[in-house]
């Protein structure tokens, strides 16, 4: 039985050969059956974000360039509740992070995503966010961590998302920075870049297949937009990452790393190392914590 049969009834359509030959590595449209359902409604994503922790819940103003700086990102001046009550008319975005941990969000994501794993066997990670924002509201140009498939509940956007593996458009150095903890947003998008983009209008009932670090960004419609996006990581894109941070180490340390994947023997020798070094710190580790339970025996005089 191929996905398409096994999904017959599920949310997302997952098509068996668009995936086996854009997967992760360039962007695809995909059809869902999202649209309308009761998860997504003003009044239960208000109760959602109420008992979300404070870091799960990001919102700021929507009236933004799209190489937006970080660090100097607005804030509305309004509360969670007060941002999604006046969605429409206080041109902001919101994300609300990680929206699994609600039963019934981590049911639907399951769902969703659970027909994949015939395709992607060593899919990790699931995480769920939900993403709504005023009509013209701009999410600023950036890069993500995850394998993402985001899906149109209510109201339009255009993604702008170029090529992940471009050199011209992203460089290694950003990677490096990107993954050893610095800013997700990419500040630099001349003309000759933005140009090579590739625009997806989505309109509910629509989804877009978002690579690894596939450099985007978002203008919403003329409406309210409520997108759920369904995130996850494999063994490929952990080991990347990574790869990634060896080498902004090394680079810290006045060395010139072979870039990720332009040697297998490279890449090879640098991720055996780090798992040497840490089932060494493993190993380790426990042995400190009874050397230390030793000492304080000794120390107390008993």
């Amino acid at each position: 039985m191929n996905i398409a049969t096994e999904q017959a009834t599920a949310p997302v359509h997952f098509d068996e050969k668009t995936l086996r030959q854009s997967f992760n590595q360039t962007p695809f449209l995909l059809e869902h059956r999202l649209v309308g359902h009761p998860l997504f409604e003003l009044p239960r994503l208000i109760e959602l974000a109420g008992i979300l922790p404070e870091d799960q819940v990001e919102y700021n103003s929507g009236d933004l360039p799209v190489t937006q700086d970080p660090l100097k990102t607005p804030r509305n001046g309004l509360s969670v509740r007060e941002t999604i009550q006046r969605i429409e008319e206080c041109r902001s975005w919101m994300v609300l992070k990680n929206v699994e941990v609600d039963p019934s969000y981590r049911q639907l994501l399951d769902l969703c995503l659970d027909p994949l794993i015939r395709f992607c066997p060593d899919l990790r990670t699931r995480e769920a966010f939900v993403f709504v924002s005023s009509p013209d509201a701009v999410t600023p140009y950036h890069i993500d961590h995850e394998c993402n498939f985001l899906l149109q509940i209510v109201g339009t956007k255009t993604v702008r998302m170029l090529l992940p593996n471009d050199p011209t458009v992203i460089q290694e150095a950003d990677l490096e920075r990107f993954y050893a903890g610095g800013s997700r947003n990419l500040l630099r998008l001349d003309s000759q870049t933005e140009a090579k983009a590739s625009a997806f209008e989505l309109t509910p009932g629509l989804g877009l297949h978002f690579p690894v670090t596939a450099p985007h960004w978002v203008k919403n419609g003329p409406a309210v937009s409520i997108s759920f996006s369904i995130t996850f990581r494999t063994s490929h894109s952990d080991r990347r990452e990574i790869l990634y941070r060896i080498n902004h180490k090394m680079r810290t340390l006045g060395l010139d790393p072979t870039p990720v994947g332009r040697s297998q023997s490279s890449d090879n020798m640098k991720y055996g190392l780090f798992k040497a070094a840490r089932t060494l710190v493993k190993a380790v580790r426990p042995n400190r914590a009874s050397s230390r339970q030793s000492g304080s025996r000794y120390s107390n005089g008993t």
